[in-house]
């Protein structure tokens, strides 16, 4: 919410809920822009196993290994599918500053417009 209210705050206006139809894909980015055709992700350290902060769980390996293998493999067959239907795609850690994620948004977005 807090990177949704500093996109606002810079004028920027999006889509949240907004699902998205690619071959072979359906999904509901965080936030969309649609005439810019950017949509953004916002990935948790733990279920999209960031490279920083990402400890494997130690009890149940067995689950845990190929559960958030999948949701890695997800995400890459998503992004891909999305940037092959002519979207730009951004993913952002939730651990990363509300500003350096709302500036890298704002570059994408005004480049996708020019």
């Amino acid at each position: 919410m807090a990177l949704r209210s500093e996109l606002h705050k810079r004028g920027l206006r999006f889509r949240k809920d907004f699902r998205l139809d690619a071959p072979g894909v359906r999904v509901r980015p965080d936030v969309v822009f649609t005439r810019a055709r950017v949509s953004i992700f916002i990935d948790g350290c733990f279920w999209h196993c960031c490279p920083e902060h990402m400890n494997m769980p130690k009890s149940n390996p067995d689950y845990w290994e190929p559960k958030l293998a999948a949701n890695r493999a997800r995400d890459a067959r998503v992004s891909e599918a999305l940037v092959e239907a002519g979207w730009t795609v951004l993913r952002i850690w939730e651990h990363e500053p509300v500003r350096d994620a709302a500036d890298r948004i704002e570059a994408a977005v005004r480049l996708a417009s020019s």
